[in-house]
C-alpha cells in the first residue's frame, strides 16, 4: 500500500548548454546558452524555491567526450556538456536570492588535494548558511585523466577505496580541526579563536598526505550532505558506508525497486539505519495544462532533440565507440572501466545502434513522463511507491520553461494530493531532509568512518 509520503525533488542540471536531453538548445524558446550569465541562474534558482524544490543538483565532468568517432567533433557542434564551467561558483548568487534551496555540487576527487577541497566546501557552507550538499565522483573519463597529467584513469574499485580515504581526510578536518566553541570573537579579551580548541589534522595514508589546520572555522554543517551515484558493486559498498543521498538510474519502477532494496540492505550491513538513506532517480517530465497540449509540448520538443548527441554522450559513460557498429550489428557489452551501471544496463537490455538511437532521442536513459499536472503527479507518487524511492532529480529539457511548467502544474497537484510539502521546513539541508540534525555529528554514517583518520 502507498504510504502517502512526502516526494523530495532537485532540480538536475549543469553549468553548460548541453546536459542530459541533448540538442535542445536549439530549440527557440530554449536559453540554455545564457548558462554563462549570474541572472540565467539567479532566476531558475528563484523559479525552484517557488516550487519548493529541495535542490538544485549540478553534474559536472572534467575532460571530454571523445570517445564517439574518437573524437569531439560532435561533442562540440551539439554542445555536449562542452564547454562546461565551474559549478560551485554558481553557488553564492544562487544562495543570495533564496532563502532554502540546497545545492548539490558534484566534484571530482581526482582533481583536488581534499585540504585544499575541504576549505572550498566549509566556505560555501558559511556563504549558504548550511544549504550544501556534496555529490562525490571518482572520474570515469581518460581524458579528464590526461588533462590532469595522468596516463588514463585508475583501474575503476581503485578509485572507490581513493574515494575512500579523500572523504576521510575531509571529514576529519570539518570534524575534528576545530571544536565546536573555539570561535570565541572576543574583543576585550582579544581572542578570536581559542587556541586551545583548535588542531592539526595528521593523516599519512596510502593517496594522501596532510598535517595542518582546517583553514575554515565550523559551518552550519560542518560535513555537507553527502550525495553519491555509485550503483556497481564498489560503488554500492562505498555508498552504503558513507552516503546520505543516493541517485540511481532506473528505467522503470521494478529495476528502482530492486536497486533501493540492494542499497537499503547494503546500507544496513554498513551498520547504519535503511532511512539514513533518501534515494533519488533521474526523471524527464514535460507537463502542461492538459494531456493534449503536454503531448504536443513533447512532440515539439523531440523535433529539436538530437539522438546522435544522446548517443555521443552514451559512448563516453560506456567506453564504447557507437559509431564503429552498424545500425543493426550486435554490439558486445564487455567489461568496462567507465560507468558500470550503464554498461550494464546496455547489455542487459542487448540494444543495437538503432535501438540506443531510439531511447536517447529525448529523456536519455530516465524514464519520461507526459501529461497534465494530474497524471504527471499521479505517476511520479507511483514511482515513489512502487520504486521505493524517496525523490527524484528533474531532468531539464527547455530551459527554464520545463522547470517553470513542472512548478505550475505538477507541485499543486502533489500538494493537493498531500505527497509534497506546503512550505520549507528551518534548518539546514540536512535538517530539511531528514528532519534532525543541523551538523553532521548526527549523521550515523559518521563515527565509523572517521575513525579511519586520526587526529
Amino acid at each position: 500500500m502507498p504510504d502517502g509520503k512526502e516526494i523530495l525533488l532537485n532540480a538536475f542540471a549543469m553549468n553548460c548548454v548541453g546536459h542530459i536531453n541533448h540538442g535542445l538548445w536549439t530549440h527557440p524558446r530554449d536559453r540554455s546558452v545564457d548558462y554563462h550569465s549570474l541572472q540565467h541562474w539567479t532566476q531558475l534558482a528563484q523559479t525552484l524555491e517557488r516550487g519548493l524544490f529541495d535542490g538544485l543538483f549540478l553534474a559536472d565532468i572534467v575532460g571530454a567526450y571523445d570517445v564517439y568517432g574518437g573524437n569531439v567533433d560532435l561533442t562540440l557542434r551539439e554542445s555536449i556538456q562542452l564547454p562546461v564551467n565551474d559549478p560551485l561558483l554558481l553557488v553564492p548568487a544562487m544562495a543570495a536570492v533564496t532563502r532554502h534551496l540546497g545545492f548539490g555540487v558534484t566534484v571530482n576527487i581526482n582533481v583536488e588535494h581534499p585540504y585544499t577541497f575541504a576549505r572550498r566546501i566549509s566556505t560555501l557552507d558559511h556563504l549558504t548558511q548550511g544549504r550544501v550538499g556534496w555529490n562525490i565522483v571518482t572520474g570515469y573519463l581518460d581524458s579528464a585523466a590526461r588533462a590532469v597529467g595522468q596516463d588514463g584513469q585508475a583501474e575503476h574499485d581503485l578509485r572507490y577505496d581513493r574515494a575512500d580515504e579523500y572523504l576521510s581526510l575531509a571529514r576529519s578536518l570539518w570534524e575534528d580541526s576545530w571544536d565546536d566553541d573555539a570561535v570565541r570573537a572576543d574583543r576585550a579579551a582579544r581572542i578570536y579563536a581559542d587556541p586551545a580548541k583548535v588542531r592539526p589534522i595528521r593523516h599519512q595514508g596510502r593517496f594522501y598526505r596532510s598535517e595542518g589546520y582546517h583553514l575554515s572555522a565550523p559551518s552550519p554543517q560542518r560535513t555537507p550532505v553527502i550525495f553519491q551515484a555509485g550503483s556497481s558493486g564498489r560503488g554500492l559498498r562505498f555508498a552504503a558506508a558513507n552516503a546520505e543521498c543516493v541517485f540511481i538510474s532506473a528505467s522503470d519502477k521494478a529495476r528502482a525497486r530492486a536497486l533501493s532494496r540492494q542499497l537499503r540492505a547494503a546500507v544496513v550491513e554498513a551498520g547504519r539505519a535503511p532511512q539514513d538513506v533518501k534515494i533519488f532517480v533521474g526523471i524527464t517530465v514535460t507537463a502542461d495544462a492538459t494531456e493534449a497540449a503536454a503531448r504536443e509540448r513533447h512532440a515539439e520538443y523531440l523535433a529539436y532533440a538530437s539522438a546522435d548527441a544522446g548517443l555521443a554522450h552514451f559512448s563516453a559513460s560506456t567506453g564504447i565507440d557507437f559509431s564503429r557498429f552498424d545500425l543493426d550489428e550486435p554490439i558486445a557489452y564487455g567489461p568496462s572501466n567507465a560507468i558500470q551501471s550503464a554498461t550494464s544496463l546496455a547489455r542487459e537490455k542487448q540494444w543495437t545502434r538503432r535501438q540506443l538511437l531510439g531511447e536517447l532521442a529525448l529523456g536519455g536513459r530516465y524514464a519520461t513522463i507526459v501529461g497534465d499536472g494530474g497524471q504527471v503527479a499521479e505517476e511520479l507518487a507511483s514511482w515513489i511507491d512502487e520504486g521505493e524511492i524517496d525523490g527524484f532529480n528533474l531532468a531539464r529539457t527547455v530551459v527554464p520553461e520545463s522547470f517553470e511548467t513542472f512548478v505550475d502544474h505538477v507541485v499543486p497537484e502533489l500538494q493537493s494530493r498531500g505527497r509534497y510539502k506546503a512550505d520549507y521546513t528551518p534548518g539546514t539541508l540536512r535538517h530539511k531532509l531528514f528532519g534532525k540534525g543541523d551538523g553532521s555529528r548526527t549523521s550515523s554514517a559518521q563515527a565509523h568512518v572517521r575513525e579511519a583518520v586520526g587526529a
